[in-house]
């Protein structure tokens, strides 16, 4: 019975694979067999050249002195040299440190930054980590940016940053798709620049065109649908505009102009998502401390003189609603592409308030990619502002950043007041969920309904922001420091403790209310 659940398990997350998909897997795993995959020093044909960036973002401070490193809120200073196959914080602090984003920070200097370029020069021949295109694509992107600023002319160094783009134009994440192409495809295009190389400029340009006109959505969001993932991609879209306007080597008016037709959507959709007071949504994948802030994107937007049109939240699935009391973002959407959910949560009917600027109901977040119980549970159906029946998932979530079993919007009705959904996430099990979510200036009126009746097994979560105090008036009443909510048709409410993320490998203990029901509950929540 275990193997076959495994199996169902398997066959409900592979079933939703493009074609193209399995195949490169098929031709990854020949590769991996044949092939010993390893960046090596090339010549080139073509002189590289300085590219030239009006604006340059600085990231935050993550490279201390020639030991000492600090990602992910987790620091370690190496004893004699540095591993840049060390893994001991798990690999996406591995993969950090080999990204080489300290190039870009504010204090590094000319000097400190050719040290760790050649140290991992160096070290070509040990590398076990950061080989993969997705790492090899923002190291190469960050050594082409500090070289040019700096002014550096190294052929040894070129000829380590050409291998970088003859592996990677090789391997394109093609067997993952979603964000891993385009980080492949704006990689390349810069590389095309500063060697002025056509095969890398065809490769980038078809593959941008058409992963663009996919993943973009007609609302201008990302098909991933997390407002972190969002940001970095607007930054990349941005920064390759940059590129092709400041840089003559290459000058298609008509690829430029698609570029700025997409920036100008995801623009769109980045001012609609970003509260007033400048946080984004922590939903699906997302945290703080990682991506370009909405405020310094759209700077950048401006200084390119992207067009700022305003598209209705449609696609994404989200919507928000503004009063002069409150800011409320619905997710009345699918959990992302089929064929790429890894960043998607079971998260249906998903919602966070905000309150005169401040949060005040809020998703748990993200605070790491490690396949364990901790990403398993920030991923949950619990860990959001939403309905569980039964201790069971609306949509299941496995293995760090896979997905099976899915629920599916079935219904959706919208009005000027009031957003009506139903999905099927507990059709296996003989239920139905439908949520509305009601308002008008002071309050918010959701209502739940499930389609049968669950012998009080339905749990409705509300995730309060830390340092919110919540006092439980009664059955049927609680307040808070802004407000209150009233309940009918609860059975039961406790007030718990939730680790709220502030970041990767940050968190605070925060106030969670579960309101246990049967079949309808209806929550008040006044402002």
């Amino acid at each position: 019975m275990f193997k076959l659940s495994k199996l169902l398990t398997l066959y409900h997350s592979v079933k939703y694979l493009k074609f193209s998909q399995l195949y490169y897997r098929a031709i990854l795993c020949i590769k991996k067999r044949v092939v010993s995959k390893r960046i090596k020093l090339l010549s080139t044909r073509e002189k590289a050249r300085a590219v030239n960036f009006k604006r340059q973002f600085f990231t935050p401070e993550s490279y201390i002195d020639h030991k000492t490193f600090q990602f992910l809120n987790q620091k370690k200073q190496f004893e004699s040299k540095i591993d840049w196959n060390f893994r001991d914080f798990g690999m996406l602090w591995a993969y950090n440190l080999n990204y080489f984003d300290f190039l870009e920070q504010y204090n590094i200097s000319k000097k400190q930054g050719l040290a760790l370029i050649n140290d991992y020069i160096d070290n070509l021949e040990s590398l076990k980590v950061g080989l993969e295109s997705y790492t090899v694509s923002l190291r190469a992107i960050n050594w082409v940016k500090f070289l040019s600023r700096e002014k550096i002319s190294d052929e040894r160094i070129n000829q380590c940053l050409f291998g970088h783009y003859h592996l990677l134009v090789s391997n394109f994440e093609y067997h993952l798709l979603g964000n891993h192409v385009l980080e492949n495809a704006f990689s390349v295009l810069l590389g095309a620049y500063y060697f002025q190389n056509d095969k890398f400029y065809k490769k980038a340009k078809r593959n941008l065109i058409r992963e663009l006109n996919e993943q973009i959505l007609t609302d201008g969001g990302h098909f991933e649908l997390s407002p972190m993932y969002h940001q970095i991609i607007f930054f990349r879209l941005l920064d390759a505009i940059q590129l092709m306007t400041f840089n003559s080597w290459k000058h298609n008016e008509q690829f430029l102009s698609f570029l700025k037709d997409k920036a100008a959507k995801m623009w769109s959709w980045l001012r609609a998502i970003t509260y007033s007071n400048g946080d984004i949504p922590m939903v699906n994948d997302a945290s703080s401390g990682i991506a370009l802030s909405s405020r310094s994107l759209n700077d950048f937007a401006e200084s390119l003189k992207i067009e700022r049109i305003d598209l209705p939240l449609k696609d994404s699935g989200y919507r928000i609603i503004t009063t002069q009391k409150y800011e409320l973002l619905i997710d009345v959407g699918n959990i992302g592409p089929d064929h790429q959910p890894g960043h998607a949560h079971s998260d249906t009917f998903n919602f966070e308030l905000h309150l005169k600027r401040q949060p005040i109901i809020v998703d748990t977040g993200t605070s790491t990619y490690k396949n364990n119980k901790t990403r398993q549970q920030e991923r949950s159906t619990k860990a959001h502002n939403t309905v569980e029946i039964a201790d069971m998932e609306q949509t299941h979530v496995w293995s760090g950043f896979r997905v099976g079993r899915r629920a599916k919007i079935t219904s959706l009705i919208e009005n000027y007041d009031c957003i009506k959904a139903t999905h099927d996430g507990y059709k296996k099990y003989g239920f139905e969920h439908t949520r509305a979510f009601c308002y008008d200036i002071d309050k918010v009126v959701i209502q739940d309904k499930v389609s049968k009746p669950t012998n009080n097994m339905a749990k409705a979560y509300f995730h309060f922001y830390s340092g919110i105090e919540v006092k439980i008036i009664d059955k049927d009443r609680v307040e808070f420091v802004l407000g209150s909510i009233e309940f009918e048709g609860a059975a039961h409410i406790e007030e718990t403790q939730y680790n709220l993320v502030k970041g990767f490998y940050k968190t605070e203990k925060a106030s969670c209310i579960i309101v246990t029901f049967d079949q309808n509950l209806k929550t008040s929540i006044r402002v």
